[in-house]
């Protein structure tokens, strides 16, 4: 089966419906061999997937070198290669987000990934208040017109912060969490980004492996995986692990969906085809370790569309289990 396409926003690019999320080839998942990740990376790729998403603070540039080296080792035609620039930041505030630091974000990712233009950078996570700031879009715009950047757009933590991005007319996508335990964003946001012609770029599908259905209650985590140190927003924000669902809450949940998976699937692969149910959605990057996981999820595109009584399962349990946990907060 050949890898389905979508459009990703205005870009003009159409890009694999499952891409490749290269934060954990990076750092903060515990130990991961570089012969692993590239060999994850080039198994995703033989799969059909033409997207990545990196940043520049994965492994401090070692996820964006990673990728360089593999697309250069590969040659000919290459995926789209979307980056992220602010976090480099410490502190991490609004008054960062300048123009000279865009620059200065982008040289060093261009420079990484060997790369003279880049596909696509994105304000990574900001705080909410630079989304209130026109100048800060500007300084993007500015990048695009001088020719380092090809489009520009923003990952975000809330909501609220990308139905306030997509006001921007010259923003190319929006990366956000949206999975089975974190359904705000079909509410409303989906459907203002598809009439805004604005890409959606979903991340954190599997909720940090939770949905995976492998994790236990005395599961043991190293202590530079940030599901051990980021476990209640020690480091960053807490929706970026777990989804933001209690730990023991998450997995009576993961006991309630086990049902909905079919013979020849796993849980993890019903979890992304669910995302990839709703039009709205461009395309959804699992990360992977292994050449194993990376086909594992590229295989998800494969499966049959999930039922309506599948559908009324997985919502039942957001609504019973999660929803009083996470979702006014994002």
């Amino acid at each position: 089966m050949t890898m389905p396409h979508r459009k990703l926003g205005k870009t003009g690019w159409d890009v694999s419906e499952i891409g490749f999320g290269a934060w954990a080839i990076g750092g903060s998942w515990g130990a991961v061999p570089e012969a692993d990740a590239r060999a994850a990376l080039h198994a995703a790729l033989d799969a059909g997937v033409t997207f990545i998403d990196t940043a520049d603070v994965y492994g401090d540039g070692r996820s964006e070198e990673i990728i360089g080296a593999v697309l250069r080792e590969r040659g000919g035609d290459r995926p789209v290669v979307a980056t992220k620039a602010g976090r480099r930041h410490d502190p991490h505030v609004a008054e960062g987000y300048t123009g000279e630091a865009l620059e200065g974000f982008v040289d060093r990712s261009r420079e990484k990934l060997g790369m003279e233009t880049l596909d696509l950078v994105q304000l990574h996570c900001p705080p909410t208040e630079v989304f209130y700031r026109p100048e800060v879009f500007a300084a993007l715009e500015a990048l695009r017109e001088d020719g380092r950047i090809r489009h520009y757009g923003v990952s975000v933590e809330k909501v609220e912060e990308g139905l306030k991005a997509l006001e921007y007319p010259g923003l190319a996508s929006v990366q956000i969490i949206y999975n089975m335990f974190r359904q705000r964003p079909a509410d409303l946001f989906l459907d203002r980004a598809r009439a805004r012609d604005v890409g959606v770029i979903v991340r954190v599908p599997l909720a940090s492996g939770m949905l995976t259905g492998k994790m236990r209650r005395d599961q043991d985590f190293a202590a530079d995986d940030h599901r051990a140190f980021n476990r209640h927003g020690e480091a960053f924000d807490v929706g970026e692990t777990f989804a933001g669902v209690p730990y023991d809450v998450a997995l009576d949940a993961v006991e309630e969906l086990r049902g909905l998976v079919p013979e020849g699937a796993s849980l993890a692969q019903i979890a992304l085809r669910w995302i990839l149910m709703q039009a709205g959605v461009s395309v959804v990057i699992p990360g992977a370790r292994s050449e194993d996981q990376a086909r594992a999820n590229a295989g998800a595109a494969e499966l049959a569309p999930l039922s309506s009584d599948a559908m009324d399962t997985v919502r039942g349990v957001y609504e019973d289990l999660i929803a009083p946990h996470v979702h006014q907060r994002w």
